[in-house]
């Protein structure tokens, strides 16, 4: 979280400005919530440029109840989804569209993989094996534990469905050729708890049969995210978050800042052997820098005196090891600029 948003926060917890009394007691019904409500909403579309035909919810159950909603809202019988896999996340989301899938007589296919690789890199657009009758084509946009992004959206005449959490709001979209997009909140919109979906209108069909109110996307379309009661602090936060990024520039502001910040460190790394990318260079993520060192202990070492510098969370994901930097779009350069003088130190008294 940015530091002046976090400083916004503290001095708004106790009573936001002219409503009398905190967000956190503040009931959704209220009108004054329903402002909030309605200027993250705006704040939300003015930035991915949302043409009408979008809708904007904000639901709970993070992601991981998007890996599941998604194909009980979108897939029918008969019809077929392709997923592409680029990392857990989007292996997650393939098994839970596999059960909705056989369960209702539909087929989900792996378009491409890069597993084999040690999912170190992002499928060429000659790898993917696209229907061209699937309902949708699902991919995870930028994939944490791997350090890859996506550098432009897959080239597909289906809808996209995508997974964005990790990624949302650092760089201008392509909207147009999104049908859907989801993501949890707490990596670059506010805290966890928040899901943020955009689902375009010529998605939402006739319910399928016996499919849980909560589970449809047309009851939070029709209700406006009002349905249950919503995170009421989390989208308060989201929209001081918009208009934060508003004030940086925009999405496009914000990308120019995030592209330096990573190029930075990524320059760093490639300046020397001791420092090795996990990532191939066309397909690294500008969120989570991944790399390696000469050896497991002296990985080990890094991170217990980067730590003692300040420079917390660096231990990679274990799936991959290593290191694991991540520069969501809150990190400042400051920071990046202290890992890079770390690192530098690190390697004199160890390379």
């Amino acid at each position: 979280m940015p530091t002046a948003i976090l400083q916004q926060i503290q001095n708004e917890i106790f009573e936001l400005p002219g409503a009398g009394m905190s967000i956190l007691e503040m009931s959704h019904r209220s009108k004054r919530f329903e402002d909030i409500l309605a200027s993250a909403e705006n704040g939300v579309r003015q930035l991915l440029a949302l043409p009408e035909n979008y809708h904007v919810l904000f639901l709970q159950g993070g992601a991981s109840l998007q890996f599941s909603m998604a194909p009980m809202n979108l897939l029918f019988e008969g019809e077929g989804a392709d997923y592409i896999l680029t990392g857990g996340w989007s292996q997650k989301a393939l098994k839970e569209a596999h059960k909705v899938a056989d369960e209702r007589g539909a087929k989900v296919r792996v378009a491409s993989s890069t597993q084999s690789e040690k999912f170190a890199r992002i499928p060429r657009p000659d790898e993917l094996d696209l229907d061209a009758n699937a309902r949708f084509v699902h991919f995870t946009s930028n994939n944490t534990l791997f350090g890859t992004q996506w550098q432009s959206e897959p080239q597909c005449a289906a809808p996209l469905a995508c997974d964005a959490s990790s990624d949302i709001m650092s760089r201008p979209l392509d909207i147009q050729k999104y049908g859907l997009i989801y993501a949890g909140a707490q990596k670059n919109l506010g805290p966890a708890g928040v899901t943020l979906v955009i689902i375009r209108d010529d998605l939402l069909r006739e319910t399928p049969k016996n499919l849980a109110t909560m589970l449809d996307y047309k009851t939070h379309v029709k209700t406006h995210s009002l349905y249950n009661t919503p995170n009421t602090f989390g989208i308060y936060v989201i929209d001081v978050v918009c208009q934060w990024i508003e004030e940086l520039g925009g999405l496009k502001g914000i990308a120019r800042r995030n592209e330096e910040k990573a190029q930075i460190l990524y320059d760093a790394i490639d300046a020397t052997d001791f420092y090795r990318g996990h990532a191939a260079p066309d397909s690294r993520s500008k969120m989570n820098v991944t790399f390696r060192l000469p050896n497991e202990e002296l990985e080990k070492q890094f991170v217990k005196e980067a730590t003692a510098h300040d420079l917390d969370g660096l231990k990679g994901h274990r799936d991959v090891g290593g290191l694991r930097a991540s520069l969501y779009n809150a990190f400042p350069l400051e920071g990046v600029h202290a890992l890079v003088e770390f690192m530098r130190e690190f390697e004199t008294k160890n390379g």
